[in-house]
């Protein structure tokens, strides 16, 4: 039986991927040797860091002053990693609360500087992106969540700020064209459209660095991994090889914009499925929807159909499909590598479901 993978993360990579990653762990470029045993500083794994740092360059268009560094310890250490480089003692950072991570990211920024929560959906189960939110000009950057993996939501499009952005991008990057200039910092877990759980993209404007008085630990300076081009210590091998094999997939393809067509297209195939199904219904505003992450929920007085429903998903491939408790329902998670095929299976499952028990 086919099988597609709905799961927030660790989540769907292309097959092509997982058959060429599958490879380098047995007998790397025919070496002889798998991969996992070969030295991180000999010819064949700086060749395949060099090129994953080129890819994301290429891919986002990255301008002149910014780094590309391949860290670990996800987009967990980035919530206080971030504010620890960029905000000293006395400086205010703004953030907005957008769902379960940006709190997160607040709750950690607080141990290093002043932190000024410009706005909040979260009395309204963070089922929207706050609009029209005034920022401050004297803060020392703007901490936004791009996409909320638990409720559904999605900047489509940035607010302008006069300082600049810190973003966690984890789950959206690369999944359509970003411009670059207003972020300072941005940061991503691999774990949604880029490789494996392991390894941590953050991509940093090198000019913001080395402006706080405080000491920085040696492995908590992203300037340490600047200078080092992300080898100070030894790195996440296989995870950084199966994210350039994820790169060199998305630029066969066509880029973020192309990908950003297949997303729009995938993710409205669900959609109106979902508002036309009389028993499901989205929970996120409509015009914040995520192109990443569906949520939805039974419809009132088909609640106790959402076991059967889960079942069915299951019994048909269709895996990774319950809900956050934040939320509950489903959710779909149909990051770049999910082909529309699994969508349109899991549309018609709906739809089928739909005829039996409506």
């Amino acid at each position: 039986m086919k099988k597609y993978n709905f799961s927030p993360g660790p989540a769907i990579l292309p097959a092509s991927v997982f058959k060429e990653a599958a490879k380098g762990i047995v007998n790397y470029q025919d070496s002889g040797l798998s991969l996992l045993e070969m030295s991180h500083r000999g010819p064949e794994f700086t060749a395949i860091i060099e090129e994953a740092t080129a890819l994301v360059k290429e891919l986002m268009n990255l301008p002149a002053g910014y780094e590309v560094l391949w860290l670990t310890g996800g987009a967990s250490t980035q919530f206080f990693m971030a504010p620890m480089n960029l905000l000293d003692a006395g400086e205010t950072a703004a953030y907005v609360d957008t769902g379960t991570w940006a709190n997160k990211a607040i709750k950690e920024a607080k141990a290093f500087g002043n932190v000024q929560v410009l706005a909040s959906s979260k009395e309204q189960n963070y089922n929207h992106i706050p609009k029209g939110v005034k920022i401050p000009k004297d803060v020392k950057y703007l901490h936004l969540t791009s996409n909320n993996t638990i409720f559904g939501t999605q900047y489509h499009k940035f607010p302008k700020s006069p300082a600049p952005i810190v973003c966690d991008m984890s789950s959206d990057f690369l999944s359509r064209p970003v411009d670059v200039a207003p972020f300072g910092l941005i940061y991503a877990g691999a774990q949604k459209n880029l490789g494996p759980s392991g390894v941590t993209v953050v991509i940093v404007r090198e000019d913001l660095l080395g402006k706080v008085n405080r000491h920085l630990p040696s492995m908590l300076d992203y300037r340490t991994f600047i200078k080092e081009q992300s080898m100070y210590n030894t790195p996440p091998v296989f995870p950084v090889y199966v994210s350039m094999l994820t790169l060199r997939w998305l630029k066969k393809l066509g880029g973020t914009k192309v990908m950003q067509r297949r997303n729009k297209l995938k993710a409205g195939l669900l959609y109106d499925e979902i508002d036309a199904n009389p028993l499901f219904v989205g929970t996120a505003a409509r015009e914040d929807r995520s192109l990443m992450n569906a949520c939805f929920v039974m419809n009132k007085g088909y609640e106790s159909l959402e076991k059967e429903f889960l079942a069915l998903c299951e019994n048909n491939g269709l895996v990774g499909l319950k809900g956050h408790r934040s939320v509950g329902g489903f959710r779909a998670s149909i990051y770049n590598a999910m082909p529309k095929q699994g969508v349109q299976a899991l549309a018609e499952l709906m739809r089928d479901f739909a005829t039996k028990k409506g």
